[in-house]
């Protein structure tokens, strides 16, 4: 390059470094204009427009100068970072890979690699890349942060924790850091520290709608609900389409049973990245208060078995308002909800469905009928166990005793929570021990093990490998449901079968449950034959089940009263 050329790239390049954006940009498209294959000039343009949020440009621009000069590192690298920006992630690591190739000590390449293979979810990898990087240069703060990050979604918190707290000590002003330390805090259950991360990310960045969102979600975990709502409204006031900011102040507000406004923003969920399925009915949703007589509705499922038990309810509803339903189900719970009567059509729920004049999403269902806590509709029982496997197991049970159901684990797949809704089975020991009352697992699958841990302590019947054993799901659970005096029950699909059936059904609730369980109130509007006991603080199962067995003792001893009462009455 000759001298005055070179001085031309180079007063480019110093306006750009001083960030007066326009005048360097400028100067270097001058240059290409008189010299297309100026590949320096051509890399600073893309640096500049990435620099400026132009991905795209940047992109095409930087790929036209390695296309002149392709054995600069750097300007691998910097593709890498356009296409990464563009969430193009396995083109940039490829373009990190070259830059790597061709300076294999590249320590911001390694990092930045590893970034790209974090937002791939290829984690190992990342962490291995990160550990590269670090190699190279011990006091990356970045790749420490990166590190951090994918160590978190490996659920390794305390490793996370300490790579970020080294990132921190690095570079303390970063409030993408603090987040992640917050996240990793909130994994550990260390809310208040938590809280402590997200307010210094909020110092640093006023603007930080995720951080006010991080805040308002370890606010709830606190059951701090009327803080944590203040915050989802500073990260929509932040970001007006925040659509998880929306669905969290949504379940705020239902939690303390303000459904008109917190079932009005739960349909923000539908503009979540992971809501797909209404998408492709377009234009043909149902709206609140429409007049559906004469169509027919069709409704998709969401979320889990318990979700499609508790609002299958609406089936009904529908129908009393003219319209043919057809509900879409997985097909294990097809023979359950075939009692909710002959007159609606139930199809799999990943068949295509049959012609329809509109669609809801499941849980959409009490937003377009217009629910208010006064008109929930609780007209228990909704579902019915079959009486021939309810006479069977009835001779299988026997008399005897207070029979009580239990059921203590939800699912351990990786979207559920077990540990927040489920309790351990010992919990059980108390009741277990009041005469006369039989404990009869309604536990299928996870926490089984459990059983092995109590035995001899306390005694638990189990109902054999038959028990539901079929593809059919909870045809037995309803029969034995049926057969009990009471069902004890964690926050699991069986609580909302057995409130559906209008069995007697005592929930244990942890310290915030679901949102449907509110704040507060021991009875359910959705289920009236629940009865609802809480943790006094998080984790403390103890005293929730020492508050069941003085209820439970109560019962009994009223119940044995009553008898005698009767029979002397009789005898009289």
């Amino acid at each position: 390059m000759r001298p005055d050329r070179l001085m031309t790239v180079q007063a480019g390049f110093e306006l750009h470094r001083q960030g007066r954006f326009a005048e360097a940009g400028r100067i270097y498209q001058d240059v290409i204009r008189r010299e297309p294959r100026n590949a320096e000039a051509l890399h600073y343009l893309g640096l500049l427009l990435y620099q400026t949020g132009q991905f795209e440009p940047a992109a095409k621009e930087i790929a036209r100068a390695i296309a002149i000069e392709p054995g600069v590192a750097a300007m691998h690298s910097n593709r890498g970072a356009a296409l990464a920006a563009l969430r193009r992630f396995a083109e940039a690591v490829d373009s990190y890979d070259a830059a790597i190739a061709l300076q294999p000590g590249f320590a911001e390449a390694h990092a930045n690699r590893a970034n790209a293979l974090r937002a791939l979810h290829r984690l190992e990898e990342a962490v291995a890349g990160y550990d590269r990087a670090l190699t190279l240069n011990a006091d990356h703060a970045a790749a420490h942060a990166g590190r951090g990050a994918a160590l978190r979604m490996l659920k390794r918190p305390l490793d996370a924790l300490a790579s970020l707290e080294r990132a921190l000590a690095l570079a303390p002003d970063q409030a993408e850091t603090l987040n992640e330390q917050g996240a990793a805090l909130e994994d550990l259950g260390r809310h208040d520290e938590a809280l402590a991360s997200y307010d210094r990310a909020i110092a640093l960045n006023r603007d930080d709608a995720v951080a006010y969102f991080n805040r308002g979600n370890v606010l709830k975990k606190l059951r701090r609900i009327d803080d944590a709502i203040a915050s989802f409204e500073q990260a929509i006031a932040r970001r007006p389409d925040f659509a998880e900011a929306h669905h969290n102040l949504a379940v705020c507000l239902l939690l303390q049973g303000r459904l008109e406004a917190g079932l009005r923003e739960y349909e923000w969920r539908k503009q979540a990245p992971d809501f797909a399925d209404g998408r492709a009915y377009p234009g043909q949703e149902l709206t609140p208060g429409e007049d559906i007589a004469g169509k027919t509705l069709f409704i998709y499922p969401e979320l889990f078995l318990g979700d499609q038990i508790q609002f299958a309810r609406y089936v009904s509803l529908a129908e009393d308002r003219g319209a043919k339903v057809v509900l879409a189900a997985p097909p294990r719970l097809h023979a359950l909800l075939r009692t909710l009567g002959p007159s609606v059509q139930i199809v799999a729920s990943d068949a295509p469905p049959p012609a329809f004049d509109r669609h809801c999403a499941l849980m959409s269902l009490p937003f377009a009928f217009a629910t208010l806590p006064g008109n929930i509709p609780a007209p228990v029982p909704y579902l019915s166990a079959d009486p021939g496997r309810t006479e069977a197991w009835r001779r299988t049970l026997g008399d005897d005793g207070f029979k009580v159901g239990v059921c203590w684990q939800g699912s351990t797949a990786p979207y559920a929570t077990p540990m927040q809704r489920s309790f351990p089975l010992g919990e059980l020991a108390g009741i277990a021990r009041l005469p006369g009352v039989r404990l009869i697992s309604l536990q299928k699958h996870d926490g089984l093990d459990q059983l092995d841990e109590v035995a001899g302590a306390m005694a638990v019947e189990t109902l054999g490998a038959a028990f539901d054993g079929g593809p059919d799901a909870f045809l037995d659970t309803a029969a034995v449901v049926a057969c009990c005096d009471l069902v004890i029950t964690a926050d699991t699909a069986v609580a909302h079968l057995a409130g559906a059936l209008g069995a007697p059904t005592w929930i244990a609730l942890p310290y915030v449950p679901d949102w449907r369980w509110e704040l507060g109130r021991g009875d359910s509007p959705w289920y009236p034959t629940t009865r609802l006991f809480r943790q006094p603080s998080p984790g403390d199962w103890s005293s929730v089940f020492s508050e069941i067995a003085s209820a439970l003792a109560a019962e009994i001893d009223a119940g044995r009263g009553a008898r005698l009462g009767k029979e002397a009455a009789d005898d009289a």
